[in-house]
């Protein structure tokens, strides 16, 4: 039995790269901030399709509850052969970057980047451990969830664009670290995405995208995202640690 995890997965890119780690036969650790009983639908929901899931509770910002996570794992599972960090958030306000708040930005960072870097360091001494000790069969990959933000200036959400560009630089770490255990690490940069996080900004995206800002004219769905993630974990990348795949409709591409 293989197992992975994936934070920030109660719905949409989240949830969708847990669904297809399901589908290829891992046990599935889904994880956010609400508690199991309230996952409860969603967990009847995914086994009623015949998927072996699990769910934990976990604020990734929140050193007891990373702590928590992987104990749960290592208890339950005693292995962990792909762990995505997935979650992440969005500035509660748009504001201009001579105007947001040092509130707004430690918030950021707290998730998205410090939170990040510390489920990665978590993920990997468990998995250093587990390969030491010879667990069967074992060849762990870690994938981390940034942005077409890591490198895309927004000034209405600076500390979003630092937060990812950081989460960036923490999957070049951990792969350079990794690699003589033999652990790749990679990268997935969704582009523009039709989920929650966009919902209030729908028709400024399709206006851009009807203009032509991404050269595939469509939103890109949670789906698009989880695909690069199964071909991050298939193991026909493992010696491009460090990668990144951009699931952004091209948007990437330097054109005139």
């Amino acid at each position: 039995m293989k197992v992975a995890s994936v934070t920030g997965s109660r719905r949409g890119i989240g949830l969708a790269i847990a669904r297809e780690l399901a589908r290829d036969g891992y046990t599935v650790v889904l994880s956010d901030i609400i508690e199991k009983e309230e996952a409860a639908p969603l967990l009847e929901e995914l086994r009623a399709e015949g998927l072996a899931v699990d769910y934990v509770r976990c604020d990734i910002s929140n050193t007891a509850d990373r702590t928590a996570f992987f104990t749960y794992i290592e208890e339950t599972y005693g292995r962990l052969d792909v762990h995505v960090n997935n979650a992440g958030v969005a500035p509660r306000v748009r504001l201009d970057i001579l105007e947001t708040t040092e509130e707004s930005f430690d918030f950021l960072m707290g998730v998205n980047l410090r939170g990040t870097f510390f489920m990665c360091q978590a993920a990997a001494n468990r998995m250093r451990a587990w390969k030491a000790a010879g667990v069967e069969e074992y060849t762990p990959r870690i994938v981390n969830i940034a942005s077409m933000s890591s490198y895309t200036s927004s000034t209405n959400r600076g500390e979003y664009c630092i937060s990812k560009a950081g989460i960036s630089m923490v999957t070049q770490l951990f792969a350079d670290k990794l690699a003589e255990d033999g652990i790749p690490v990679f990268e997935v940069r969704p582009g523009i995405i039709q989920t929650d996080m966009t919902a209030a900004v729908t028709e400024k995206y399709q206006k851009l995208i009807d203009g032509g800002v991404t050269p595939i004219r469509r939103f890109g769905q949670p789906e698009d995202v989880a695909n690069c993630v199964m071909a991050a974990v298939s193991g026909r990348l493992d010696f491009a640690t460090g990668q990144v795949l951009n699931a952004d409709g091209g948007f990437h591409i330097r054109r005139l």
